[in-house]
């Protein structure tokens, strides 16, 4: 209980945060090569799945430079200028704090993560983490162009509450590091107790399936009870079939990291008003999806009157 109270430093909280991030690699990266033993010895590993590994690590590196820019440029200082003159106290930095910030960085990432899935915008950078038709601890870092972009505008009310920047960080990474072991289907279903309450490998292989039933479902990253509080938790039943429809069936690491926001932009292109272009970026993808089936249909429809049109003549 004493560390409840303890008070830690700025320094403190820093190393931490590199401790987790450096560790948590190193970790994911040994649960890889084990999953690739348990690929061999079931005769499921293939060149396809191997180039999709590779690609996975070639995005996460391409994030990490846009992110570090990002974070250069401006990310870091904008919580800082929030935290200094706009928050509403300043909280020291202790037990208390430390699990008060990692519960709501938590529910800040699982509405972030629920924003990326119902517009188009975000889900173009999204996408690419989705795109993936395997599932293993690798698609954990198959990361899109705008992924570090989107958590400022969840992120920063903690700092608004008087969370030091350094400790919603360290919270942030905390929940990617827990988000990042869930990909994996090597682990079934925990004891029950532990699967209402946690997010568990079970739950988010639901959140990357393209079956009916599972879509738009278990947005959460530690707590799955965020997704029963607020409508969203599907149980995993049947068989999940990973990926995006329709799939991009390509391990090209260019194609791969920027196919999301390439196919938003010729949709946006091809709109034929500014109204359909601006709800192409705000609507949902599903909506996005389900206009272009309806100018094919229209189009088919069309060519079909004009031949009968020529016939007749």
């Amino acid at each position: 209980m004493e560390f409840l109270t303890t008070l830690f430093t700025e320094d403190q909280i820093y190393y931490m945060e590199q401790w987790v991030d450096n560790w948590s690699f190193v970790l994911a990266f040994a649960v890889f090569i084990v999953e690739l033993l348990r690929y061999a010895f079931m005769s499921k590993v293939t060149w396809n799945l191997l180039g999709d590994s590779i690609t996975n690590f070639i995005t996460l590196a391409a994030t990490i430079t846009i992110n570090s820019v990002m974070a250069a440029l401006f990310y870091v200082t904008v919580f800082y200028v929030v935290y200094e003159h706009f928050s509403i106290t300043q909280l020291p930095i202790t037990g208390y704090t430390i699990i008060g910030c990692i519960i709501l960085a938590d529910l800040a990432y699982y509405w972030e993560h629920r924003f990326l899935h119902v517009n188009g915008f975000g889900w173009a950078t999204h996408t690419v983490h989705h795109s993936s038709p395997h599932f293993n601890i690798s698609v954990a870092y198959r990361h899109g162009p705008l992924d570090g972009f989107f958590p400022l505008f969840f992120h920063l009310p903690l700092a608004v509450l008087g969370f030091n920047p350094l400790l919603i960080f360290f919270s942030e990474i905390f929940v990617q590091v827990y988000q990042t072991l869930l990909h994996t289907e090597a682990v079934k279903k925990f004891p029950r107790p532990i699967e209402a309450i946690m997010n568990t490998p079970s739950h988010h292989r639901v959140h990357h399936a393209t079956n009916r039933q599972y879509l738009d479902k278990n947005y959460a990253g530690i707590f799955i009870i965020w997704d029963r509080m607020f409508g969203t938790f599907a149980e995993e039943k049947e068989e999940v079939r990973y990926g995006v429809f329709p799939r991009i069936n390509s391990v090209n690491p260019l194609k791969v990291y920027f196919h999301g926001y390439a196919k938003l932009f010729s949709r946006m292109w091809h709109a034929d008003s500014w109204s359909h272009r601006l709800k192409l970026l705000w609507k949902s993808p599903t909506w996005a999806w389900e206009q272009e089936q309806k100018q094919k249909k229209a189009a088919e429809k069309q060519a079909v009157n004009t031949l009968a049109a020529e016939g007749a003549a």
